[in-house]
């Protein structure tokens, strides 16, 4: 069974060669991103691998179809850049992976808040340039503080084990409660108490109609002055702009992202010797207090093993007539 990974890196190679391969599977590594432009190269393999920032809008999935695709198999949990209805007018199936290392992503956020806090990034820029001083690193200590977690599902309720661990108080912010979560000791509160009272607010939800933008200037304003937020979720769960602005009224006082609502074009490929075409996200780096990861939190051994394993299931079940981690439209 023909499979194209799009959007394949280096990283991905190894994990996919170094799982179980599934008899009949035969895999084909390709590093551009899937669009109009290189969808052709699926052309007679029935099975397309992608990832998240690949184009499965109707268009492509319309030559997908023609071209003999019979499934997309995603290697991430989200599904937003999926055109469902379009995928089962078309009799494409789609399956995904639900879960890979829910540690990956909530180690990274918590990653985020150290280098923050500490100011590691400009500590490390300094010190390489022969710069010993301390003025402008304080910190402050953990303990104590209160962290507003806003969706407790796996990712959700591993950062609130992680932040329970640093003597942090918790909040939380779900329309499902998670019992393992409360057993921390978290108050379930709606969003804009949680925004009040929280001095760190990092991001775990999906992304859908109602949770787009879910930080704009409204919330923004809720929050304490001067309070960190965290989005290693979905780029779309916040108003980039309104995050700019409060950064420069001094609002929000650290800002960590590793997912970008436009990150579509830009992460995942080397960009160093080209200009900035993103206004946006020029301005935020220029901020001191703000830390852009380029969709990283995922990247561990351990995920992408996970990642492979789940996929190339994936791909051997339905190929058997027994679909399992379908997405339904």
């Amino acid at each position: 069974m023909r499979t194209i990974l799009f959007s394949s890196q280096n990283y991905d190679r190894e994990s996919f060669l170094g799982a179980s391969l599934p008899a009949g599977i035969e895999l084909q590594f390709q590093a551009a991103r899937l669009s109009l432009d290189t969808v052709a190269l699926a052309e007679r393999h029935e099975v397309v691998c992608a990832f998240i920032n690949d184009d499965l809008s109707a268009p492509v999935l319309e030559q997908l179809a023609a071209g003999g695709t019979r499934l997309i198999a995603l290697r991430s949990a989200g599904y937003n850049h999926v055109d469902l209805p379009a995928a089962q007018r078309l009799g494409l199936e789609v399956v995904r992976v639900p879960a890979y290392s829910p540690h990956a992503v909530a180690e990274h956020a918590v990653a985020l808040i150290l280098a923050l806090n500490r100011r590691l990034h400009r500590a490390y820029n300094r010190t390489r340039e022969g710069d010993f001083t301390l003025h402008g690193l304080t910190g402050f200590d953990l303990v104590g503080k209160t962290v507003g977690i806003v969706g407790t599902g796996q990712i959700g309720a591993t950062f609130a084990r992680i932040m329970a661990g640093f003597g942090c108080q918790l909040l939380a912010y779900d329309p499902f409660p998670n019992p393992a979560v409360e057993a921390l000791g978290a108050r379930y509160l709606e969003l804009p108490q949680l925004l009040a009272q929280a001095q760190i607010i990092s991001l775990h939800c999906p992304l859908n109609d109602h949770s787009r933008y879910l930080i704009n200037q409204e919330t923004l304003a809720h929050m304490q002055p001067g309070a960190m937020l965290i989005n290693t979720g979905r780029g779309g769960l916040v108003d980039t702009p309104a995050l700019i602005d409060a950064l420069k009224s001094g609002q929000l006082g650290y800002l960590g992202l590793d997912v970008y609502e436009e990150e579509a074009q830009l992460f995942f490929e080397d960009r160093s010797d080209l200009p900035l075409q993103d206004d946006v996200l020029a301005r935020l780096l220029t901020f001191p207090n703000v830390i852009v990861t380029a969709h990283q939190a995922f990247l561990t051994h351990e995920a992408l093993a996970a990642i492979a394993e789940t996929t190339l299931h994936n791909i051997a079940s339905w190929a058997a007539g027994q679909a399992q981690n379908q997405v339904l439209g």
